[in-house]
């Protein structure tokens, strides 16, 4: 994967479909991102008007790949798509309420251990990316690569990466 410009310009595949993908997914469409929606029901009444893509067709080509489906989903997409996620910046939107590990790294890893995980946009509802709070922080992002792409995506929500 050629490196993502840090400005305007970074291809994003959202995974999901729901207020949380499709809040994001917009925000980042008008800071100046391409944003391609995947879900295993594709159609073309999607967020925003744009039209629902086959999750391998929204990943071909993206820079950010960004989950945000039910958690227990991840796995299924990860070990479907895992080939796809190499080298990709993959971001963990998702919430596993209850359960004794709160993140899908590791499932996501096993499938795509060369992805570049993130976590962010998980503890928040959706209300809060339409309409950030002042000051609001959140996010993990352990490779320096994936840490700019993340903070980019976040400053463009209107929240501070920290």
């Amino acid at each position: 994967m050629a490196a993502c410009s840090l400005g305007a310009g970074m291809q994003i595949a959202v995974i999901g479909t729901g207020r949380i993908g499709g809040t994001l997914g917009e925000k980042w469409r008008r800071a100046g991102h391409g944003v391609r929606y995947g879900s295993r029901n594709p159609r073309g009444d999607g967020p925003g008007g744009e039209a629902v893509v086959a999750v391998g067709e929204a990943i071909e080509g993206a820079d950010v790949v960004v989950f945000a489906i039910p958690a227990a989903a991840v796995e299924a997409v990860a070990a479907e798509h895992g080939a796809a996620l190499t080298g990709k910046i993959v971001v963990d939107a998702t919430n596993r309420i209850g359960a004794s590990v709160l993140n899908n790294r590791a499932e996501i890893g096993a499938h795509a251990p060369d992805a570049k995980y993130v976590r962010a946009f998980n503890t928040l509802g959706w209300e809060n990316f339409a309409d950030p709070l002042p000051d609001a922080d959140l996010f993990f992002a352990a490779d320096p690569e994936a840490r700019a792409a993340a903070e980019t995506l976040i400053e463009a929500v209107g929240l501070r990466p920290q």
